[in-house]
């Protein structure tokens, strides 16, 4: 058994004492990108083999929360892919206006930019007071940062170029108040938004939602993971619910292929046929 091959079981058994010390199952998750994320926080630490990793996550919330860290992917931002943002706009917010009121389950939501994405252009299409979005994610951290609405202010040119490509009516500083070097949503936008911990792998449905968005996630699971969330998003779903994914994600190769049409296929938009 060459070096190789050892480095490969010191990781499933990290993985495995990560599950019965801190009840997170990550073993179904794509592999190059998980030792990817293994070998980042290896160099983070000094450290050199993913062995040396399983006492000090075993004795160390610190070192499991930075492990948890780099696993949850959180490479969002604001109107982020804005022709995915615009088509919900035209192919989903009409459908939506004929219900009195409809819920929407955003999975994955990372650190909430995306939510409030969405909140804006629901307000701007009249339907925000008639939704109820649950936003989740399995990173506490970033759920606290999704919590508070408050971002760095840096980029604030690129949101507001990105906010008009997805089909904007206004500005977006009418949503938000700036002071020096941050700025934080209005109030307004999550009133209707109840940001929760939920775990793609091990967690239940939410049941009868009208829209299920879980994009650039899918990605880092593979084939039996995928198919197993694609099932969640399914059985939380009402009859001709809506499924958006990322740009690089797909149902045409799982177990809902039959299941679902395409009413957008550049922005990877679905509807339940049945």
């Amino acid at each position: 058994m060459d070096a190789k091959q050892i480095a490969e079981i010191e990781v499933d058994v990290l993985l495995e004492a990560i599950r019965l010390r801190y009840d997170y199952d990550f073993k179904n998750y794509a592999r190059a990108s998980l030792k990817r994320r293994v070998h980042s926080l290896l160099a983070k630490e000094n450290l050199e083999m993913p062995y040396q990793l399983i006492p000090r996550i075993l004795y160390d919330q610190n070192i499991f929360d930075k492990f948890l860290s780099e696993m949850s992917v959180t490479v969002t931002e604001l109107f982020r892919d804005p022709p995915f943002f615009k088509s919900i706009q035209e192919v989903i917010f009409p459908v939506l206006k004929t219900y009195p009121y409809f819920k929407i389950w955003h999975a994955g939501c990372a650190t909430g930019e995306e939510v409030y994405s969405l909140a804006i252009l629901l307000k701007e299409a009249g339907l925000l007071d008639k939704a109820k979005i649950y936003a989740t994610d399995y990173n506490k951290r970033s759920l606290d940062i999704a919590k508070a609405g408050i971002y760095n202010a840096d980029n604030m040119e690129k949101n507001s170029e990105a906010y008009l490509k997805a089909g904007g009516k206004k500005t977006l500083n009418n949503y938000y108040t700036q002071q020096y070097d941050a700025f934080k949503f209005n109030d307004e936008l999550n009133k209707n938004v109840t940001f929760a911990y939920h775990n793609l792998v091990k967690d239940g449905v939410f049941g009868e939602m009208h829209m299920v968005i879980c994009r650039n996630v899918l990605i880092y699971f593979d084939k039996d993971l995928q198919n197993h969330a694609f099932t969640l998003f399914d059985n939380s779903m009402v009859k001709r619910g809506f499924l958006c994914l990322g740009s690089k994600e797909t149902i045409d190769y799982s177990v809902l292929k039959s299941q679902y049409e395409t009413f957008s296929k550049p922005n990877k938009i679905y509807r339940k046929i049945n």
